[in-house]
């Protein structure tokens, strides 16, 4: 029995689709947890730097654009966690700054997650092998992985 399950979310309809299915496995069980994840991109030191003169306005401008991106995938958060409200026993969220894959995998060691679950966009056609999230988490992962049907 899946237990622990880590599913992302960028907030698109096909996400949604799996953050559902993820409640629902771990609603199976009376003590399941659901840790739904966002990730937003990092800010690179050159885009911030650029037209900065001194290094610590440069930092500054960085940590303001991370904490602005950080708020926004809280608040996606709280949307995809409202959405399954009552479906999961337990319901965490993690807004992450970085690769989404790579976010994916290290929670679900971090955290000792069963089951990590996402969705198929990005699978068909020749990403599946250029480095989609699902096809990177499925072949990374640190536990089962579950792919589900978002189409």
């Amino acid at each position: 029995m899946f237990k622990t399950i880590v599913v992302g979310t960028d907030g698109s309809d096909t996400a949604a689709k799996a953050v559902q299915v993820a409640a629902e496995l771990a609603g199976a069980s009376t003590d399941g947890a659901l840790h739904i994840v966002s990730v937003g991109k990092t800010v690179p030191h050159a885009a911030v730097a650029m037209g900065e003169t001194a290094t610590a306005g440069a930092g500054i401008a960085r940590a303001q654009i991370e904490e602005d991106s950080t708020k926004d995938l809280q608040e996606l958060l709280s949307r995809a966690a409202a959405s399954v409200e009552g479906v999961a026993p337990t319901v965490e969220t993690y807004p992450r700054l970085g690769n989404p894959a790579e976010v994916l995998c290290q929670l679900g060691e971090q955290i000792r997650a069963d089951l990590i679950v996402v969705g198929n966009q990005g699978m068909q056609g020749g990403r599946r092998f250029l480095g989609s999230v699902p096809n990177s988490v499925s072949h990374h992962a640190p536990c089962s992985v579950l792919i589900v049907s978002t189409a």
